[in-house]
Parts: structure tokens; C-alpha cells; sequence
């Protein structure tokens, strides 16, 4: 079995600007709070209890939460720890660690649960080092989000399983109609045993039971991991956006956060800027409609709709009807911070990468920023994967390189002899460089042609090298052909497997240990890749 693993900088799948953070790399220390570090939790802590039950409305913030929870949680049956977890949250005390995410059809990709375990067992950790306080699990479900495209399907054994209908307003409130005729054909693929059972039943308790995605969601998330205390979130409600309104009121009447966001971006030229700001970072939303607010000529006017506001009717709207507002992907990270007592927000490369636009925006609100979290990452193998690997001398430093990378050294490796000009272009880097000495004393209009010579012979022994290795290739053809499948098992597609697979194609081998099984061997605050064995 392979013992090495691979850290996140050095796995070639995070941008620049994810491996510079990882780096704690100078220039970016401005734009984050603290860096994830168990210790840097100590005045997280410290400044979030300030920040958030200070407030003069600490208490009935916290009770408006507790209520709405419960509100969402009455036709689920859920845990004792995920109940006790939610009573908490009224105390003073009590924090929460956050991730968020899309209502994927079926959890979508892998990184799903990676995500969710990540926030769990960092709660766990905190609550071992600072155990005068509590921690809950928060998954926060996008349920304003609009691009259905994303979300509605899955992939599985590498075919695309998708939802067919149409999405005009916020997901959360879409209808399930439909599908029941999905299950039936997804059942089919996935046979008879007792775990593919579970999982049909799993899908239609979640999708058929419900009406809206954001339920349905809901009771697959709680299936999932309500064993583990996690809380799921819906903050598409009106009480908890009440909560918002200072700060939605902020950005209709300064536009605030795009001039902060904007000098961020700034700070950010050298890497890809994640997400760019409008002048008005909010959405008008009703049950099939989600559009852009833009302020033209004074006047407030719904994106794609006849509706439009004067200043006084929309400020008006929003003290009777804040429902109505909502976040965008730059709003969105400081409402979620307003109304949680939440300190750290764990999520992917990209969503990492767009928070750090957002710390200067969240000191003008005067809002704790909390501490970003990259979320564990892992690739799931099974025993008989793992065989193959130590059969073809393969370790993960290896399996993780572009598959050309891989065959190419593999081939240079298992050939009996060396296929490498190397040592014949230092030979002749030599020889040319004594030419060019002779040259210089003899004729220097010579120079000329020696160097045209000297790129001409290089490149013959470069593609000399090409074709040896190419006719190497033919003769480990079998080999080569072995480590090809594999790695396209572990990598399908070339990319990850946490962002190409669903939950179910190992739930059906592992069953109901596949989820303890990861929760045991992810390690929030390490950046390493975990590798693990089914």
C-alpha cells in the first residue's frame, strides 16, 4: 500500500493564490483575520463573543436563530446531539463553525461530504482544546442560489445523471416534481444488493417525500450526518432577514461593498480575481423569480422585469418584506456571519479565493471576518486499487501527475537501460562551446551558422529521444496500459475524484461505514491530501 501522501501546494490541483495562502505568503496577510491554526481560535473566540453578543439584539439574535431552526427541523426527525446541538446555540457561549454549499441532486461530487465532515471534526477538536465553550456543525444550504445548471445532476460509474426541468427562481423553492421517473432510472443502475436499496429508499424518502428542494435537501444532509450533530441552515426567512436589513439598507443607499471589494481586488492582480462586485450586490427574489436590483436615473429597477422602486417604496419594501432581498455572492458571506455566532467559514480553492476579496468589506460593516478554512480533500481506494498500486511500484506522488508526466518517468524507470540525451546535449553543449571559441579567433562571421549547427543537432537528439521512448512505450505497452486504467480510476476524467464522483458509487461497496470510515481519517486542519482505503 502506498504510505506517502501529498500536501495541497505540491498536488498541482490549487491555484496560485490558494498555495501562496497556505504559504501564509506575506502579501495576503492582510487580507484574512487569522490564519486556521488551533491556537489562532483562542482570539477568534475572543473577538466574535465581542462582536456578536455584545450587540444590543445578541439575545434575540440568537433566539430568532433557535426558533427558525426548530421551525425547519419540525417534520424531520433528527438526533439527540443535532437537537441539543440547535438548544445551544442560545447561550453565550455556544460558537458554530460553517460550511455552505449547493443543493447538488443526490450531494453532487464527493467534496460534499468532505466538506461536511471537515466542519464536524473541527468542532470536535475545538471543543477538546477550549472546552469552556461550544461548538456546532453548521451546514449552510445555498438555497438562493439560481443556477440550476450546477446542481442538477450527478455523476455515476462515469455516466451523467440528470434532472430534466426548468429553474427560474431561487432553487430552494423549486418543485421535485419529476422526479420519481429519475429514480426509476438510476434504480436501474444500481441493482439489488442491500446498500443499493438503502440509497433508492434514501432518494426517494429525500426527493419524493418533499416538495421543495431546499427539504429535500435538508432530510438528505440530516440522513447523512445527523448522528454527527450537524445543523443544517435554509436562511431563505423572512425573521432572519430582519436581521440583515441595516446591512441590505447600506448597500441599496452607499453601494459600500463595491468600492471595498474593488481596492481588494486590487491587492489581487498578480492571481485570477474570483468574483467582481455590482453596484448593487443584491437580488430581487419571489418564488420563480431571481434577478439583479440596478439603480438607474434614481430610480430602483428589477433586472429583466418591468418592477421598479423609488428609494422610498424600496426601503419601504424591505422594512415590511426583507424576504424579498437577496444576498449575492458578495452579500452573501456577511449575512451568514451576522446572523451566525460562527468563526471559521471551511470551504474549497474557489471559495476560499473569493473571501479573501471580503475582509476590508466586512470591517466596514464592523463584522467579525472569520477565519477561512481550505476544506480536507481525499481520494477513496479500495483494497483491490490499492494491490494493484504497490503491484506496479506505484506511490501517490505518482498517481497525482498529469497521466503523460506519469507514463513517460514510468517508462524511463522500467526500461533496462537509460532513454535519456541528456548526458549527449551536455556532450555537445561542450563541443559547441569550443567551436565557438575556435570561431571567434578564426572568422566570428562563422558564429552564425555554428549556432543554426549546434540548434539543428540539439533537436535532432531531442526528437531522437522522443522517438526511443515512443518505441520503449510499445514494448512496456501492457504495464503502461495497467497503470493507465488505474490512475483513470482513481483520477476519472484526469481531474479529481471528489469533484467527479458521487457518494453513492462507494456507499454501494462500503455501506454505512463508508461515512465513519472518512470522518475517522480526515484531519481538518492538516493540508495534506488524505488518501484512503475502503
Amino acid at each position: 500500500m502506498p504510505t506517502d501522501c501529498i500536501s495541497f501546494q505540491n498536488s498541482g490541483y490549487f491555484s496560485t493564490l490558494m498555495t501562496d495562502y497556505l504559504d501564509q505568503k506575506e502579501p495576503l496577510n492582510e487580507l484574512y483575520n487569522r490564519f486556521p491554526t488551533l491556537e489562532n481560535f483562542e482570539n477568534q473566540i475572543v473577538e466574535k463573543k465581542s462582536n456578536f453578543n455584545t450587540n444590543a439584539d445578541s439575545n434575540t439574535k440568537r433566539a430568532v436563530l433557535v426558533s427558525v431552526l426548530k421551525a425547519q427541523y419540525a417534520k424531520i426527525t433528527t438526533s439527540p446531539l443535532t437537537q441539543h446541538n440547535i438548544e445551544l446555540l442560545v447561550e453565550a457561549n455556544t460558537f458554530t463553525v460553517t460550511t455552505g454549499h449547493q443543493l447538488n441532486l443526490f450531494s453532487g461530487p464527493l467534496y460534499f461530504l468532505y466538506k461536511i465532515i471537515s466542519t464536524i471534526n473541527l468542532t470536535k477538536e475545538l471543543k477538546t482544546k477550549y472546552p469552556d465553550s461550544h461548538f456546532v456543525p453548521v451546514y449552510w444550504m445555498a438555497t438562493e442560489d439560481h443556477d440550476f445548471e450546477e446542481i442538477n445532476y450527478f455523476n455515476f460509474k462515469g455516466k451523467k445523471f440528470r434532472w430534466n426541468t426548468h429553474s427560474a427562481g431561487p432553487v430552494g423553492r423549486l418543485s421535485t416534481q419529476g422526479l420519481a421517473e429519475f429514480l426509476e432510472i438510476y434504480a436501474l443502475e444500481l441493482g439489488s444488493s442491500t446498500n443499493a436499496s438503502f440509497l433508492k429508499k434514501l432518494f426517494e424518502e429525500a426527493y419524493l417525500n418533499h416538495t421543495n428542494l431546499a427539504d429535500a435537501t435538508r432530510f438528505l444532509a440530516n440522513a447523512l450526518f445527523g448522528e454527527y450533530g450537524l445543523v443544517i441552515l435554509d436562511a431563505d426567512e423572512t425573521e432572519l432577514k430582519r436581521q440583515f436589513i441595516p446591512y441590505i439598507k447600506e448597500e441599496l443607499v452607499r453601494q459600500t461593498a463595491q468600492k471595498q471589494v474593488l481596492d481588494t481586488a486590487k491587492k489581487l492582480e498578480q492571481y485570477t480575481v474570483q468574483v467582481n462586485p455590482r453596484e448593487i450586490n443584491l437580488f430581487y427574489i419571489e418564488d420563480k423569480l431571481r434577478e439583479r436590483i440596478v439603480y438607474e436615473a434614481g430610480i430602483y429597477k428589477i433586472n429583466n422585469t418591468k418592477i421598479m422602486f423609488t428609494p422610498t417604496e424600496i426601503l419601504a419594501l424591505l422594512a415590511t418584506h426583507p424576504e424579498k432581498f437577496s444576498p449575492n455572492v458578495i452579500m452573501r458571506p456577511l449575512y451568514q456571519e451576522v446572523i451566525l455566532p460562527n468563526l471559521c467559514y471551511i470551504g474549497g480553492g474557489g471559495e476560499i479565493a473569493y473571501w479573501l476579496e471580503l475582509k476590508s468589506f466586512f470591517d466596514a460593516a464592523k463584522v467579525t471576518f472569520p477565519i477561512l478554512l481550505l476544506r480536507n480533500s481525499a481520494v477513496l481506494a479500495t483494497q483491490k486499487q490499492i494491490k494493484k498500486a504497490d503491484a506496479l511500484g506505484l506511490s501517490w506522488r505518482d498517481l497525482f501527475q498529469k497521466q503523460e508526466q506519469l507514463i513517460t518517468n514510468k517508462t524511463h524507470e522500467l526500461s533496462d537501460f537509460p532513454i535519456d540525451v541528456q548526458p549527449l546535449k551536455a556532450q555537445l553543449q561542450l563541443q559547441f562551446e569550443q567551436l565557438y571559441e575556435l570561431t571567434k579567433h578564426t572568422d566570428s562571421s562563422f558564429l552564425g551558422a555554428v549556432k543554426a549547427q549546434q540548434i539543428k543537432q540539439t533537436k535532432g537528439l531531442e526528437n531522437l529521444e522522443k522517438r526511443l521512448i515512443k518505441a520503449q512505450k510499445r514494448k512496456l505497452n501492457d504495464v503502461l496500459e495497467r497503470i493507465t486504467a488505474l490512475q483513470n480510476e482513481l483520477f476519472p476524467n484526469g481531474s479529481l475524484q471528489e469533484r467527479q464522483t458521487n457518494f453513492s458509487e462507494f456507499y454501494l461497496e462500503s455501506g454505512d461505514q463508508l461515512i465513519p470510515t472518512i470522518v475517522k481519517e480526515l484531519h481538518p486542519l492538516a493540508s495534506d491530501f488524505n488518501c484512503i482505503t475502503l
